[in-house]
């Protein structure tokens, strides 16, 4: 047994407004300079849709993440072998296209316009060649169901489901997926690195680039399932997500965290076994994959687990924090948060609570708690995208978020207590209470516990201003 600390985060789907507050910061931080134009750290996508990249989903043609071969695990992109003869040419990659081609627009023309007959207009000017282009895909193209009928039939969480039935309008449905490197236990980013520039970092397990070392093989961003990998084309070296490492290590949370107007989003540590990583990753199924995933993660409040941790060299304030998170809470105690498809077997630290919404009157009304059978987002869709199509694990986490929901409106308006309810979800009061103050009422130091780094450079300010990017220009 090797404990081991992971920053992980928690998404609350159904509280997403989709407004992108989330994803504006990140990109006025992170990748406002030349050569990361189109990318996006953090991206807010609408589902149903194919997103960002185009159907970055679909493995069968990204070939990222991991499988299992004569039950082994293997990259599903191939070994060195592969590397070695796409060396030059890497034919897993997104284009430009599947990302989209960053576009400004030339106000000039219109503020300094002569006067004339007709109004001027300005058409858009690309960010990488400056010539005018045509705008066909954008990372939010899909926004709103945007252009449904044409590109939701390629998103594959519609498995098992007519997509054709979900153009009428009685049955169609929305909700948003905001995106972000999940930071995996088992990254298959760092896996398919040549020059082993992609690492993990031990201390909190941030998976970050060395830029110092990167040779632009970009086998990172081809071997990422999520698409959360980028090649700056003016350094030639790969960029990704950092987890705002720099504030983090201060105490202060993520950017797309703390800018989150609806509050959806939970940061905290997760304590693992490092040494049943390769087990978990190499669950017999894909719907495997997720208990295996569950069974690694630790009780924080065990003694023994504390002591444990405690002897494996893990600072005190760091187990505090584990103890404290309530990313542990969502994820494992009440089994609210999922992972974002697991067969992917890369073990991400990025989870999400389902959405009930849109709120059903059956919720409302209704105590039976088959009722979410009725909810307008189908469950066989959401269990392809956050638990491998085990409509099980799903229907628990919505089960016990229609449960806080008739048990709190019972007692706050028919003042009652709705035993009931509890019972047929298998949870107690006390539990329900405890979730709807960390869903609805959680003050900002509840949500995000984040334990500070000791400081023992005088320069360590100066070294974070890089944040991984410096030494590359």
């Amino acid at each position: 047994m090797k404990i081991k600390a992971q920053y992980a985060m928690v998404l609350n789907l159904d509280k997403c407004i989709g407004c992108h507050t989330c994803s504006i910061p990140c990109k006025n931080v992170w990748t406002n300079r030349k050569g990361a134009e189109y990318m996006w750290f953090n991206n807010v996508e609408c589902k149903p849709g194919i997103g960002y990249p185009k159907k970055w989903e679909d493995q069968n043609g990204y070939r990222g993440g991991w499988q299992l071969k004569g039950g082994r695990l293997e990259l599903k992109a191939g070994g060195r072998l592969h590397k070695g003869i796409n060396i030059f040419h890497n034919p897993d990659l997104p284009t430009i296209d599947e990302y989209y081609e960053p576009w400004r627009y030339d106000y000039e023309r219109l503020i300094k316009s002569p006067r004339r007959r007709h109004q001027p207009s300005i058409r858009p000017v690309s960010q990488l060649t400056g010539e005018n282009i045509n705008l066909r895909w954008g990372p939010n193209w899909e926004d709103d169901l945007a252009g449904l009928g044409e590109t939701g039939s390629g998103d594959i969480n519609f498995k098992n489901l007519e997509f054709a039935t979900y153009l009428e309008f009685r049955n169609v449905f929305m909700f948003w997926l905001p995106r972000l490197c999940e930071h995996c236990l088992n990254p298959a980013c760092v896996a398919s690195c040549p020059s082993g520039a992609l690492y993990k970092r031990d201390e909190d397990g941030i998976v970050l680039v060395d830029q110092e070392r990167c040779r632009g093989w970009r086998y990172c961003v081809s071997g990422c399932p999520y698409k959360k990998v980028y090649f700056n084309w003016k350094t030639g070296r790969a960029e990704k997500c950092i987890f705002c490492y720099p504030r983090v290590e201060a105490g202060l949370t993520t950017l797309c965290a703390h800018s989150c107007v609806g509050r959806i989003r939970y940061v905290g540590l997760l304590l693992y076994d490092a040494d049943r990583i390769s087990d978990a990753a190499s669950a017999a199924s894909d719907q495997a994959v997720y208990p295996a995933h569950m069974d690694i993660l630790f009780d924080p409040h065990d003694p023994a687990v504390q002591t444990a941790a405690a002897a494996a060299g893990l600072a005190d304030n760091v187990i505090d924090a584990a103890v404290r998170s309530p990313v542990y809470q969502l994820i494992k105690a009440w089994k609210l948060a999922l992972p974002l498809h697991p067969e992917f077997r890369t073990l991400p630290m990025v989870w999400y609570i389902p959405p009930l919404s849109p709120v059903s009157r059956h919720i409302d009304s209704s105590q039976e708690q088959d009722a979410i059978d009725n909810l307008r987002i189908p469950i066989t869709y959401l269990a392809n995208l956050l638990t491998a199509g085990d409509e099980a694990p799903v229907r628990q986490a919505l089960k016990r978020l229609s449960a806080v929901r008739q048990y709190m409106r019972s007692k706050r308006v028919d003042n009652r207590i709705d035993e009931q309810v509890l019972e047929k979800a298998g949870i107690s009061g006390d539990t329900v209470e405890k979730i709807y103050r960390l869903l609805a009422l959680a003050r900002l130091e509840e949500r995000f516990v984040l334990p500070t780094a000791p400081v023992k450079d005088d320069d360590i300010f100066i070294q974070q201003g890089g944040c991984g990017f410096g030494g590359a220009a």
